[in-house]
C-alpha cells in the first residue's frame, strides 16, 4: 500500500483498514514517510476525524512502534495501576497521587511530561529537586517501582517512538488539538507502560486545554472507550480548571506545596485534596483492593493519615538520585527566588473568578515554564497562596505572593494577575471541582 494513496482515502473522509494503519504507523518509526506525508496524516485526521476503531488501531500501532513493558517477570505482589491528566495551572497532584497509591498497595509506573504553554510540566517539578533523575534507564524504572512501589519518570527513547516522531509533526503543523491524535498519544504511552489499570484526569475550563465541557467530556469519553478496546480498564474524571488547582504554581513552589500536603502541614488546599483522593480512590478500586471508590478514598486517606504516603514519596526521591533527607529538609535542596513580593488587591470586594490560564501565563514570563519546547526553566519562580474563589478581600490584601527573578519581572506579573483575578461585590462560590465520572 502506497502512504499517499492512504492519505488520500482519510483526505476524502474514508475509514482506515488497521492493517492502513499500521503502515502509517511504520513508516512514521522507521522513517520512509516523509515529514510532509506525516503532517499531510496528521493534518488529514484534524479535519476528518476517526472512528473509535481507527482511533484503537492507532493508538495499539503507536504503543508497539517501541518497548513493551511486561511486569508479569519477575512478578509484582500488588496491581499495575497510572494515572494521566490533561494539564493544568497549579496541577501537582501527581507528586501526592503516586505515593498515596502506592502506600496502598499499588505499583505505579508513571511516565509523565514536560510542561509547554501554560500549563505546567510534572518533570519540570521533579527536576526542581536536586540530584532527581528523570530519565533513568529501563531496568532502573523497573527496580525502583518493585522496591518502592512507585516511579515518576520522562518518556524514554523505547517507548512509543513513532508517537514521539508524530508529535512533534503535530505541534509544527498546528495539528495538535486533534481528539483522535491526543488519545492516540497519550494511551499509546500508557500501554507500552504494562498497566493493568488507568485513570484519566481530564481538566476544563480556562486554564486546561479542553475549555469547555463539551470538550472535555469528548476527550474523556474517546479515552475511556479506546483504553478499554484497547484491552486497558479505564475510568475517568472530568474536574475543574477554572481557577489554580492548590495555592502555589510554579515548579520549587509546587513541590513544597506537595511536601507540605503529604506531611499534613498546615490546612490541605480543598479542591486540591479532594481531586488527588478522588483519583487515588478510582486507582485503588481499579487495581480491585477495594470494593468500590468511595472504599479506595478511605484507604487513601488513612494511608496519607498515618505518613506512609509521605515516605513512600521520600523513598521515591532518594531511589531516583535525590536527596535521602529530602522530606525533611526540601529547602535546602529547592532553588529560592531573591524576590519575593505580595500583589495586593487594588479595591475590596469578593474573588468572584479568575482566568487561570492568563495565571499559567503569567509564571511562563517570570521564567517557570516554556514558549517553545527548548526553552530553559527558572525552577524557583511563581506565586504562592493564590486566594481563593469566593473569597473576601480588602483593599491592600494580597491576591498572591511573587516569587520573581527581577524587580521587573515582578511587576510585570503583579500586573498579569490583578488583570487574571476579578474581584466584584457578590459572594460566589467556586464551582465543584469533581464534574463528571466516566466509565465505559
Amino acid at each position: 500500500m502506497l502512504p499517499q494513496e492512504i492519505i488520500r482515502r482519510k483526505r476524502d473522509g474514508h475509514e482506515l483498514a488497521d492493517e492502513e494503519i499500521e503502515v502509517v504507523v511504520r513508516g512514521i518509526r522507521d522513517g520512509t514517510l516523509s515529514e510532509g506525508q506525516v503532517a499531510a496524516f496528521a493534518m488529514a485526521v484534524f479535519f476528518r476525524d476517526m472512528s473509535i476503531a481507527e482511533r484503537v488501531a492507532l493508538t495499539l500501532g503507536l504503543a508497539r512502534s517501541g518497548t513493551m513493558l511486561d511486569w508479569k517477570s519477575p512478578t509484582l505482589p500488588g496491581p499495575v495501576v497510572d494515572k494521566h491528566s490533561s494539564g493544568g495551572v497549579g496541577d501537582k497532584v501527581s507528586l501526592m497521587l503516586a505515593p498515596i497509591a502506592a502506600a496502598c498497595g499499588l505499583f505505579v509506573p508513571m511516565i509523565s511530561g514536560r510542561g509547554l504553554g501554560h500549563t505546567g510540566g510534572t518533570l519540570d517539578k521533579l527536576s526542581a529537586i536536586s540530584g532527581y533523575e528523570t530519565q533513568p534507564d529501563i531496568d532502573t524504572f523497573r527496580k525502583v517501582v518493585r522496591d518502592v512501589g512507585c516511579a515518576i519518570i520522562g518518556q524514554t527513547d523505547d517507548l512509543a517512538p513513532a508517537d514521539r516522531r508524530l508529535y512533534a509533526t503535530r505541534d509544527v503543523t498546528a495539528t495538535v488539538e486533534s481528539i483522535p491524535l491526543i488519545v492516540g498519544s497519550i494511551l499509546s504511552k500508557k500501554i507500552a507502560e504494562g498497566l493493568g489499570g488507568l485513570v484519566m484526569d481530564v481538566k476544563c475550563g480556562s486554564g486546561a486545554f479542553c475549555d469547555t465541557e463539551p470538550m472535555a467530556r469528548d476527550l474523556a469519553q474517546s479515552l475511556v472507550a479506546v483504553a478499554n478496546q484497547a484491552g486497558l480498564p479505564t475510568v475517568a474524571l472530568v474536574t475543574d480548571m477554572n481557577s489554580v488547582l492548590g495555592r502555589n504554581v510554579g515548579n520549587a513552589l509546587e513541590v513544597v506545596e506537595a511536601v507540605e500536603y503529604l506531611k499534613g502541614e498546615g490546612d490541605r488546599e480543598p479542591r486540591l485534596h479532594e481531586v488527588t483522593i478522588a483519583l487515588a480512590g478510582e486507582m485503588v478500586a481499579l487495581g480491585g483492593l477495594a470494593p468500590s471508590p468511595a472504599a479506595g478514598r478511605a484507604r487513601a486517606e488513612a494511608a496519607l493519615a498515618d505518613g506512609r504516603a509521605a515516605q513512600v514519596f521520600a523513598r521515591m526521591v532518594a531511589a531516583l538520585g535525590g536527596p535521602t533527607d529530602f522530606l525533611e529538609h526540601s529547602g535546602r535542596y529547592l532553588a529560592h527566588a531573591p524576590v519575593v513580593r505580595p500583589c495586593t488587591a487594588q479595591q475590596p470586594g469578593h474573588v468572584v473568578g479568575m482566568n487561570a490560564r492568563d495565571l499559567g501565563i503569567a509564571v511562563v514570563a517570570l521564567g517557570g515554564g516554556r514558549a517553545h519546547a527548548d526553552d530553559a526553566i527558572d525552577p524557583a519562580v511563581g506565586l504562592t497562596d493564590v486566594v481563593a474563589v469566593g473569597s473576601r478581600l480588602r483593599a491592600g490584601d494580597p491576591l498572591c505572593i511573587v516569587h520573581a527573578a527581577t524587580d521587573a519581572d515582578a511587576d510585570a506579573a503583579i500586573a498579569a494577575i490583578r488583570r487574571a483575578i476579578w474581584i466584584g461585590e457578590a459572594a460566589l462560590r467556586d464551582r465543584p471541582v469533581l464534574m463528571e465520572r466516566i466509565v465505559q
